[in-house]
């Protein structure tokens, strides 16, 4: 017995070291664990949420008045759209802790007097909150089918004294129903607006559609440049080499938000026999990171 202690005293003893030089090891690793919401680190810079919609308002409650307003009409909205836009609960909702945008097919007339046969809601920051630069992103499930059209986007707030397309245009997300697979993100300017924006897309694989689950969009947008990714993955980088001979970089100044879903219009064309109604677009959240030399407007 006294051996066997004697033995037992021994491996411990030689142990002792090991034990300590691996202590030492697991006091020096860095604390793996969920990522603070407030802050991301990517290679290039670190971001801190500066602005946020989690949308967790009861169930069929109103969006925040504070954080977003409704635009309204049916006028078109310069792309020959079917819509009309309302400030309705019926359109734009908040719903087990998403934004829901309900675009829906019935006969409305607006107090313009303006007659539509659908419509949907389009939600804007504007006046509200704006940023210079920064990584805007928000987790999305798109609707779907043909003529529809959502958005996730970023106007330049000088809209109203320079009109667009001379206050810039940041299209981080759209979708046109026909292509379920494929997403959109563009940017517009003086000299390269509508069809001549520089655009990419971003395709899913096998027989996917964007509008089976949640996905993230997203734009880091910072001096000269501005990176479009989906799910975490870079498709695109724009910087003013991208831009027409003789245009100008306008993306130097602050951008508000807008999140809507179009019925019709030029690119996506008109619904059809095959479309399914209503349709939604729910969103997770909206995010709004600055990094440490960013800017933020409220």
């Amino acid at each position: 017995m006294k051996q066997k202690s004697f033995l037992i005293l021994i491996r411990i003893i030689s142990w002792r070291p090991v034990c300590l030089v691996l202590g030492c090891l697991f006091i020096s690793l860095p604390a793996f664990g969920p990522r603070s919401l407030t802050a991301r680190t990517t290679a290039r810079v670190r971001w801190t949420l500066v602005w946020s919609d989690e949308f967790n308002g009861p169930d069929n409650s109103p969006i925040d008045p504070a954080k977003w307003t409704a635009e309204v009409g049916g006028n078109g909205w310069g792309n020959q759209e079917l819509e009309y836009y309302t400030n309705r609960i019926d359109n734009a909702y908040q719903s087990h802790g998403s934004l829901v945008i309900k675009a829906i097919k019935e006969r409305y007339t607006g107090s313009d007097h303006v007659t539509r046969e659908y419509t949907s809601a389009r939600l804007t920051t504007k006046n509200k909150f704006t940023s210079k630069y920064g990584r805007f992103e928000a987790r999305i499930k798109i609707p779907f089918g043909q003529g529809l059209w959502p958005a996730f986007w970023l106007l330049g707030d000088n809209i109203s004294s320079m009109r667009w397309p001379a206050c810039g245009e940041i299209d981080i997300m759209e979708n046109i129903g026909r292509e379920p697979s494929i997403i959109h993100g563009t940017i517009h300017g003086p000299g390269y607006s509508a069809a001549k924006g520089p655009s990419a897309s971003y395709s899913l694989t096998g027989e996917q559609r964007f509008a089976d689950s949640f996905h993230v969009f997203a734009v880091e947008w910072e001096p000269n440049v501005i990176r479009f990714y989906c799910d975490g993955t870079l498709y695109k980088t724009r910087t003013p080499a991208d831009l027409p001979v003789g245009t100008t970089w306008d993306y130097d100044h602050p951008f508000f938000i807008i999140l809507n879903v179009a019925v019709g219009g030029n690119w996506p064309g008109n619904p059809d026999a095959t479309t399914v109604w209503p349709q939604t677009m729910r969103v997770d959240y909206v995010r709004v990171y600055q990094s440490a030399n960013g800017e933020a407007l409220k």
